[in-house]
């Protein structure tokens, strides 16, 4: 009775004072919980996850890869195809969606097919002009390789007095593209899409 009086007492004590009491268990004759340890089938499945993840990733690397090298031969070649899914006036003009599939800049080897919108002038109110022309040849057509991937430029008249400027980014990691437009008598024209 006094022993349990006591304990008692020491627990009361104890959790008058917030402390904290570890009670110690004794395991006797070596025996184990199995539910403390993992099973063998348990251990495989983990593994097995593990190298399907890494399997994941190792096909998404290679997916990445090849698609970074098709974009690559694509520009390479000098046979791709530009698709402008937003246009904005430089410097700081309004982004307009651009939803026509007609739209779109076509290199085909010496010849560059243009179906471009376009808004003429340095102030408003600008004069929105469609570019719809096959050109034969352009001139200091260049490609540079960049670190995360090509600029290519390139200039022509358009069938008219003034030259305009071609300047396009393609991002062969990202997949997107930039292409800006301009001339000497109107703001540039910069176009996002694939």
């Amino acid at each position: 009775l006094t022993e349990r009086f006591k304990t008692a007492f020491i627990q009361r004590i104890s959790d008058l004072f917030h402390e904290l009491i570890v009670e110690i268990q004794i395991m006797h004759h070596g025996k184990t919980h199995s539910q403390h340890f993992l099973s063998d089938k348990q251990m495989s499945d983990s593994v097995s996850r593990q190298e399907k993840r890494e399997a994941r990733r190792e096909k998404r690397t290679k997916r990445l890869e090849a698609y970074e090298q098709h974009l690559d031969s694509l520009v390479k070649s000098n046979h791709f195809r530009f698709f402008p899914q937003t246009m904005q006036q430089q410097p700081a003009g309004m982004m307009r969606n651009l939803a026509n599939p007609n739209y779109e800049l076509v290199v085909m080897g010496s010849e560059v097919d243009v179906c471009l919108p376009f808004l003429k002038g340095y102030t408003p109110p600008y004069y929105p002009v469609l570019f719809n022309y096959v050109l034969t040849s352009v001139k200091g057509y260049n490609v540079e390789k960049m670190s995360d991937g090509w600029h290519i430029t390139f200039q022509s008249s358009m069938f008219s007095s003034t030259d305009y400027t071609f300047s396009l980014e393609i991002y062969s990691s990202y997949g997107g593209a930039t292409l800006t437009l301009s001339s000497p008598f109107s703001n540039g024209v910069q176009y996002n899409g694939n």
